[in-house]
């Protein structure tokens, strides 16, 4: 079993997007059961917050469900819990690093690193562009799975 958190910095947005996509994607190659697929906040800022509409109505779009997931804050036991943690952006990187006081076993990642375009999945929550958004983090979630399947 894979288990997989995907990290930005309010859990609003880009994270339960890759959440959502990756479980998704993990359902139509039928490999629901090998994986744990989950999302998280670096801050505490939008705890209890359900998915940010434009978000939610992004993943609507392509006949994706997020209803009942709300924001939560990573925690140090995620360090343990998850084999790979991974972050939308550099910024969100280096405060999962600071929050699990390093990266010991190498498991913090960025989703982009998974693609041939590495770098930061764009904050739709300032550009307002959540169909780019949408498109990196499939890209990502894509490159991915296919890495995990070797």
């Amino acid at each position: 079993m894979t288990r997989i958190l995907f990290v930005c910095l309010g859990n609003i947005c880009r994270s339960p997007m890759a959440e959502f996509i990756m479980k998704d994607l993990v359902a139509q190659a039928g490999l629901s059961r090998e994986f744990v697929i989950a999302s998280a906040a670096t801050s505490a800022e939008e705890l209890g917050n359900g998915v940010y509409p434009p978000a939610r109505r992004r993943l609507a779009q392509e006949g994706i469900d997020c209803a009942g997931k709300t924001a939560r804050q990573i925690t140090a036991g995620d360090y343990d819990s998850y084999d790979l943690l991974i972050g939308m952006d550099s910024s969100n990187l280096r405060n999962m690093r600071r929050f699990f006081d390093g990266d010991r076993e190498d498991k913090c990642r960025l989703l982009l690193d998974y693609t041939s375009r590495p770098g930061d999945v764009a904050d739709p929550w300032y550009t307002g562009d959540f169909d780019r958004a949408y498109t990196d983090i499939l890209t990502g979630c894509k490159g991915l799975l296919a890495h995990l399947q070797g």
